[in-house]
């Protein structure tokens, strides 16, 4: 058996966050897997060294329906047996939102799942609908995949589960991001058998947020939202060994997050 830690980070464009001092955080982290979110950006606008970085192997999904937009990327340590870009169903292609990578012992997923876009009206928002059917869409996918080996997803689901997830849920009923049918996927999910990897080990505590505006010195104050998760089948529950929000690593609107799984 094999420790491995895993790390997700929606980095709000990585072009930007490569230039500060905060990208030092790549180079010194102990993760086997790193999976960015929210890249914006395609292979052909970064630097080599970071499009390959030494003493890893990389993968990029960039956005093919608008440039600067979207994006993920996985480095790993470890080799996987194969590598798939996006989700299968047509619908929700072209946005550089998925990276799965299979491993001996379970099926990988790096995620940026879209968020609800601009309010039409009261409550209701633009990409809703587009949003519900791309969760829908990869919850049908794993589950297929589940029969096979166990299902390890990370990414920004641009959801706060619950009303402990974030500082303000009484402020936030009526907001994309925190709406009943979006928080009703999230039960579901878990209701299947997947489970939050951070609640496990941290169960109800307050105050741990993976993502702050940038205005009013929500990061200062703390008024985050947690956004950002490791959720795994419950096959794997028993290998859970940590989980834990990086907080303290700056450059994006979003900090990292990780599991440690025995493998």
């Amino acid at each position: 058996m094999a420790l491995m830690r895993f790390v997700s980070w929606n980095v709000n464009g990585l072009r930007a966050l490569s230039k500060k001092p905060e990208w030092d955080w790549f180079r010194t982290t102990r993760a086997d897997v790193v999976g960015l979110q929210e890249t914006k950006a395609a292979p052909s606008q970064l630097e080599e060294d970071l499009v390959s970085p030494a003493g890893w192997n990389a993968w990029w999904a960039a956005s093919t329906v608008k440039k600067g937009y979207s994006g993920v990327a996985v480095f790993s340590r470890v080799e996987p047996i194969r590598v798939e870009y996006e989700l299968p169903d047509p619908d929700y292609q072209g946005e550089g939102r998925a990276l799965h990578l299979e491993f001996p012992g379970f099926h990988y997923f790096n995620i940026y799942f879209p968020n609800g876009g601009e309010e039409l009206e009261p409550g209701v928002f633009k990409r809703v609908p587009y949003k519900m059917g791309f969760f829908d869409a990869f919850f049908d996918y794993a589950q297929t995949l589940r029969r096979e080996k166990p299902i390890v997803v990370c990414g920004d689901f641009n959801i706060a589960h619950r009303p402990i997830d974030l500082a303000r849920p009484r402020d936030n009923e009526g907001n994309t991001g925190f709406l009943p049918l979006e928080r009703a996927w999230l039960d579901r999910f878990a209701a299947a058998g997947y489970v939050d990897s951070f609640r496990h080990i941290h169960g109800d505590e307050a105050g741990a947020y993976s993502w702050w505006s940038y205005r009013m010195r929500a990061r200062e104050k703390n008024v985050g939202w947690r956004l950002d998760y490791f959720f795994v089948s419950d096959e794997l529950k028993h290998a859970i060994r940590d989980a834990w929000i990086e907080s303290d690593v700056h450059g994006s609107d979003h900090c990292p997050v990780g599991l440690a799984l025995e493998t």
